[in-house]
């Protein structure tokens, strides 16, 4: 029987988890694993880039998280209450991932308090198709059995037991010569016994090989503000957390070779199946007299022919058949393609804006070149007059969701989101995350500070990689002579720079898409995990370009500053 990694951070356990997954995942497939599971803390960030990983690399991608646990109620949101403790979940089937899901987005949108907190309330409807292990240290039981309450841990086990059941709960047991672990782990072992429980061995994996501890480190002293002189700065024990092979794995519990083998009979239990490529549109409801959404979309546009093309008298009678006839092809093609309900929602959301006093751009990219999309009045700008072509927008051939990329005056965008939220419900919408990452010449400021460097040394070093769009350490050192002379005469500052270059690149904020917004066919965390923007509202867990895949309808609202300048010029030459 072999053994798989159950509980592993990844760099999207952000400032704590120092894996990246494309290298975490070619580790394990290096060292002979055939499976490995993601359980960032308290979110699901990096789970369609690990499947991905996993599947490229013929490794069995097992999907978890590593919760965080509210010691009475998510709602309790005062200092008394800031403690939370640690579990691992891992979805055994779709129902299961579908549940994490709704956990996950929980955990931000009602328990949120410093972390992203669940309780034992949202454990008990949201349990089903999901395997539990009690955690490291910071889990519940474990906790007790520090602090001495072997009755209070048992208890708590024999909970979890009878909540997800018999074969879905397991005590988990890590070595990493720390001594709380070798004092209680006779006492998990004993639970385990006692109650009837299985154990596995995991090794809370935060970086993927020994020698990246030190690296570890620095991304914990950036986290927390500190230096590496600091005696109170947060730090691993140990340099044992890292992604150890299966024979170093077995040296930690020799007598217990069933809770090693246990983790693969779990990795092979686990089956998610994430669909890409199938659309998720929502259903727009048409109006009262109209029988289906082609009937009205086909009026919206032959009452736009009329208006824009017959009324404007540019145009011959047999030049006018023409444009009737490519426009009908155009409605045949978004048909026969499925993206009618599209159209129209952007239809809708764009006319209300125009009667609604919040400006709208004419239109941008390839959405221009279609005769419907400007007969509808979705676009100004007409396709034929300038040879636009369709086939930029929508090609049968390379079936992809339509883009319509909308400028709305700056000062009004949030207008147009709220009327899209309160047609489709405030739970039906959202916006989406995006990543700031560890750039050149910020990891150097970063990394510096961790090393103790006096900031105007680290200060001069940064200013010292040229300004340029995604330049990297590695390129200033060849564009700068006088970077790359003090990198190769100074060890000191070798180091500290040798060092930004592992950190490089990872993400170490979250922030709010500057224009997307997703609308779902139905509650948005039936679809996807739910995260926090800083002003508590709800944004998408996934990337941009992951919704797309996943067939959801990702819509950009691009606020621009020139329409609210050009609409107060018009205001006030009117008044003057």
């Amino acid at each position: 029987m072999a053994f798989t990694h159950l509980h592993n951070h990844t760099e999207y356990s952000l400032l704590d988890g120092a894996s990246r997954i494309n290298k975490l995942v070619e580790s394990a497939k290096e060292k002979g694993q055939t499976a490995l599971a993601i359980t960032d803390h308290g979110v699901m960030y990096g789970v369609i880039d690990f499947y991905r990983a996993c599947k490229k690399q013929g490794i069995k991608p097992v999907i978890g998280c590593e919760v965080y646990v509210a010691p009475h109620s998510r709602f309790d949101k005062t200092s008394a209450y800031e403690k939370y403790y640690h579990m691992v979940l891992l979805c055994e089937n779709n129902e299961g991932y579908q549940n994490l899901i709704k956990l996950v987005s929980k955990g931000f949108t009602e328990g949120f308090y410093s972390k992203p907190r669940i309780d034992d309330e949202l454990l008990k409807e949201y349990h089903k198709g999901l395997i539990c292990l009690s955690a490291c240290l910071a889990g519940e039981i474990p906790q007790n059995l520090l602090d001495g309450n072997y009755d209070g841990a048992k208890q708590k086990a024999l909970f979890y037991q009878s909540l997800f059941g018999k074969d879905n709960f397991f005590i988990e047991l890590q070595d990493h010569g720390i001594e709380e672990q070798k004092r209680i782990n006779p006492q998990l072992i004993r639970i385990a016994e006692e109650i009837g429980a299985e154990l596995v061995v995991t090794n809370d994996s935060h970086y993927i090989d020994k020698k990246d501890s030190f690296t570890h480190s620095i991304l914990l002293c950036i986290q927390t503000n500190k230096t590496v002189n600091d005696v109170d700065r947060m730090e691993f024990k140990t340099s044992e957390f890292y992604l150890k092979t299966e024979e170093e794995m077995r040296s930690l519990f020799p007598n217990l070779p069933q809770a090693y083998d246990n983790t693969q009979k779990i990795a092979d239990r686990c089956n998610v199946t994430l669909e890409f490529g199938n659309y998720k549109i929502p259903k727009y409801e048409v109006p009262e007299g109209y029988d289906s959404a082609e009937a009205f979309l086909t009026e919206l546009c032959e009452k736009g022919f009329r208006e824009k093309y017959i009324g404007c008298g540019e145009y011959s009678d047999e030049e006018l058949k023409k444009i009737h006839a490519d426009m009908d092809y155009e409605l045949g093609i978004i048909k026969t393609m499925g993206f009618i309900e599209y159209i129209l929602i952007v239809w809708d959301y764009i006319n209300w804006c125009r009667t609604h006093d919040c400006w709208v751009g004419p239109g941008r990219g390839s959405a221009a070149g279609s005769r419907v999309c400007y007969c509808t009045g979705i676009t100004d700008i007409d396709p034929v007059k300038y040879n636009l072509l369709f086939e930029r927008f929508l090609n049968p051939e390379r079936v992809s969701m339509p883009d319509i990329d909308v400028d709305f005056e700056y000062a009004e965008r949030y207008r147009a989101i709220e009327y899209v939220q309160q047609k489709y419900g405030h739970d039906s919408v959202t916006q989406i995350v995006t990543f700031g990452t560890m750039a050149a010449r910020g990891v150097i400021k970063s990394v510096g500070k961790a090393l103790d460097f006096p900031y105007a040394e680290t200060d001069r070093l940064a200013k010292m990689v040229p300004q340029e769009l995604n330049i990297t350490i590695d390129k200033a050192l060849q564009m700068n002579p006088e970077f790359k002379g003090i990198y190769d005469s100074d060890a000191r500052v070798h180091e500290m720079i040798d060092m930004a270059k592992r950190l490089e690149g990872l993400p170490n904020h979250t922030s709010v898409h500057a224009a997307g917004v997703v609308i779902y066919p139905g509650v948005a965390s039936d679809y996807v995990p739910l995260g926090r923007a800083n002003d508590g509202s709800p944004t998408a867990e996934y990337n941009m370009v992951q919704l797309e895949e996943l067939g959801l309808l990702k819509m950009d609202f691009l606020g621009l500053r020139t329409l609210t300048v050009l609409k107060d010029s018009v205001k006030n030459i009117k008044a003057s």
